[in-house]
């Protein structure tokens, strides 16, 4: 699913384009507000933490850890 240099976001959209529920229907199982998910797959708002949990608990997602290794901080 997800290609190199794709953000997160848009691997979360495309995970609900591809689910085969329809916006409303998500909104409804979640208890997502439906213009906030309107909002985000518009790229036009962000999520809170709480509903990405919930949304990616809804639509089976987990986040994998790439091949690079985080960032080191500078310093120290």
């Amino acid at each position: 699913m997800a290609r190199k240099g794709t953000k997160l976001s848009d691997q979360i959209r495309q995970a609900i384009d591809t689910c085969g529920k329809t916006r409303y229907v998500i909104s409804k199982e979640t208890g997502i507000d439906a213009a906030t998910l309107c909002r985000f797959m518009g790229d036009k708002g962000g999520l809170s933490i709480p509903v990405l949990d919930r949304l990616g608990e809804y639509l089976g997602l987990n986040i994998t850890m790439g091949r690079k290794s985080p960032r080191k901080p500078k310093g120290r």
